[in-house]
C-alpha cells in the first residue's frame, strides 16, 4: 500500500468517525457541562451528564447550530411534571439552560412565601438536613434543603435561602399551551421561568437529563495544576440518574 493510499484511508476514517459522533449527538444522546449551582444539590458546578436527543421527538434544536430545516417537532413525546430538560433559552433561542419541569400546559401556578402553588394545591416539602457549599477561598454557604413532592409522585430535592426572597413570591399564572414553566432545585438562586426565562415553547426542548458521566469541583484547585486532579474529581457522582 503506498502512502497515498495509506492517507486516503486515513481521511476515510477520521471522516466516518466524525459522522457518526455527529449523528449520535444529533439524533441520539449529547454531552452538556453545568456552568451555574442554579441546580443544587441535584446537579453541581462541574457536572458532565448526557442528554437524550429522542426522548421528546426533534425539533430544530436537536441539529447542530438550530438549523431551521424544519418547525415544531417530529415525533413528539411530552415532558412529564419533575423531567430535568435541558431547553435553548426562549429569549435568543441559542443558549443551553437545564431546569426542572414544574408547570405543565393549562397548569395554575403561584409562589407564597416560597411556598409553591400548582393548581391551588400547595405543593408538599419535608425539610432534611442543610446543604453546604465551600468555595476555594474556604467560605461557606448554607441552605436550607427539602425533599419536595410534586403532583404525580416526583420526589427531588430544593434549596432554599429563606421563604422571603425576591423569587418567592410568584403572582398566579397559567401555562400557555404547548409551553412550561421551569424552575431551578436552588430555588432562590436560579434565572428560570419566574424571572427572565417566562414560559419555554415545548418546540426549545433539547431533551431529558438522564446520567452523569463525569464531575470535577475547581474549588480543589484550577485545573491546570495536574496534581490537584485526583482531589478535584468527584469520584462518587460518576454514572448517577439524574432525578
Amino acid at each position: 500500500m503506498d502512502k497515498e493510499e495509506s492517507l486516503a484511508d486515513t481521511v476515510k476514517t477520521i471522516f466516518y468517525a466524525i459522522l457518526i459522533a455527529m449523528l449520535i449527538r444529533t439524533f441520539l444522546f449529547e454531552p452538556f457541562k453545568i456552568p451555574s449551582g442554579s441546580m443544587y444539590s441535584t446537579l453541581y458546578v462541574g457536572d458532565f451528564l448526557f442528554v437524550s436527543k429522542y426522548t421528546y421527538g426533534y425539533s430544530k434544536h436537536s441539529l447542530p447550530f438550530s438549523m431551521p430545516l424544519f418547525e415544531g417537532r417530529i415525533w413528539a413525546d411530552r415532558p412529564q411534571r419533575g423531567d430535568v430538560v435541558v431547553f435553548k433559552f426562549p429569549q435568543d433561542n441559542k443558549t443551553d439552560y437545564i431546569k426542572r419541569v414544574i408547570g405543565l400546559p393549562g397548569d395554575k401556578i403561584k409562589m407564597e412565601h416560597g411556598r409553591l402553588y400548582i393548581n391551588d394545591q400547595l405543593v408538599e416539602r419535608e425539610q432534611i438536613e442543610d446543604f453546604v457549599l465551600r468555595d476555594k477561598d474556604g467560605n461557606v454557604e448554607r441552605y436550607r434543603q427539602y425533599i419536595e413532592t410534586l403532583p404525580g409522585g416526583v420526589k427531588h430535592k430544593i434549596l432554599e435561602v429563606s421563604d422571603s426572597e425576591d423569587f418567592d413570591f410568584v403572582p398566579e399564572i397559567t401555562v400557555p399551551e404547548d409551553y412550561y414553566f421551569m424552575m431551578g432545585d436552588n430555588r432562590d438562586r436560579s434565572d428560570d421561568s419566574r424571572v427572565n426565562v417566562g414560559f419555554v415553547p415545548f418546540e426549545n426542548l433539547v431533551g431529558k437529563a438522564r446520567v452523569l458521566f463525569f464531575s470535577y469541583d475547581s474549588a480543589k484547585g484550577p485545573w491546570y495544576k495536574l496534581w490537584n486532579l485526583p482531589r478535584q474529581i468527584r469520584w462518587n457522582r460518576f454514572f448517577d440518574k439524574i432525578n
